[in-house]
């Protein structure tokens, strides 16, 4: 009979003191109440209504970061290596750091240099010129049929025809324009942007699964007047986010990871505005 009684005094005990523990954690939970408002340009301040918010511990924005850098980047030199062009031509792609043939950037970074050296360079030039050419343009003194009959005499005239072009080039930058129209057909900027296009989906799915699992803490949606609760948040650091899904009000386009401190048994007020919201200096994940 003392058996059970010291059982059953046991199990109150054990019962209470969990009571006790859930009551103190209670306490120490805490809760964010929040309200987010746009404005739109030369509007008026409206509140965020029905939009769906999340509670991350750690900031949306750096876990991309944190995955983008996970995600094995394109070998862009490997890529050119690949291509049916000239070896010249590619040495001088990766050696420039360029992988469009196209445009006044592409333009710009040529030299005459290059324009000699580089095989597709050379006959553009000279294909770009060849219609429109001035009294002073360079004209060859060698025949073809002297590369078999002569030779020496064809190397000779050839090499000073080539300096003659190499000057005229100097003289004249300018003849430079245009010669990328006769590029359009192996520009490989198209291939290669359609390489990398594929590893951004990849990174942004990974991101949101990431959000949405590990770094989960909480979620709700704002009210009509764009208020939020949450609720028995612990005590911590976190960020008020709403992934890459953008709020629309007018022409405002807005999405926030707000960082937000909570504190023991407090209740954290938070605004969301324009002001805080996220600035997309580039395309969301």
């Amino acid at each position: 009979m003392s058996g059970m009684k010291s059982t059953a005094r046991l199990l109150i005990l054990l019962l209470a003191g969990i009571a006790a523990f859930a009551a103190s954690a209670s306490a120490q939970d805490s809760s964010i109440r929040f309200v987010a408002r746009a404005t739109p340009t030369g509007g008026l301040e409206e509140p965020v209504r029905g939009f769906p918010f999340y509670l991350l511990s750690k900031s949306f924005e750096e876990i991309g970061r944190d995955v983008e850098a996970a995600e094995p980047k394109p070998d862009r030199d490997a890529f050119i290596s690949k291509l049916d062009l000239s070896p010249e031509l590619k040495a001088w792609m990766k050696k420039n750091d360029c992988i469009s043939l196209t445009g006044e950037d592409f333009i710009h970074k040529l030299k005459p240099a290059d324009i000699m050296n580089v095989p597709e360079f050379y006959s553009a030039y000279l294909d770009r010129n060849a219609g429109d050419r001035s009294l002073d343009f360079p004209k060859p003194k060698f025949k073809a049929s002297d590369r078999v009959k002569n030779p020496a005499k064809y190397e000779k005239l050839s090499a000073e025809y080539n300096e003659a072009i190499r000057r005229y080039i100097e003289q004249h930058p300018d003849s430079i324009d245009g010669i990328d129209l006769n590029f359009t057909q192996i520009d490989p900027s198209t291939k290669w942007n359609d390489v990398v296009g594929k590893r951004a989906p990849e990174i942004r799915r990974r991101t949101l699964d990431l959000a949405q699992s590990k770094y989960f803490v909480a979620r709700t949606q704002t009210n009509l007047e764009g208020q939020g609760f949450l609720r028995g948040i612990p005590p911590g650091t976190y960020w008020l986010s709403t992934l890459d899904v953008a709020a629309i009000v007018g022409d405002a386009r807005l999405r926030w990871d707000v960082r937000v401190t909570v504190r023991p048994g407090e209740t954290n007020h938070v605004v969301l505005s324009n002001v805080n919201s996220v600035r997309l200096s580039r395309a969301s994940p």
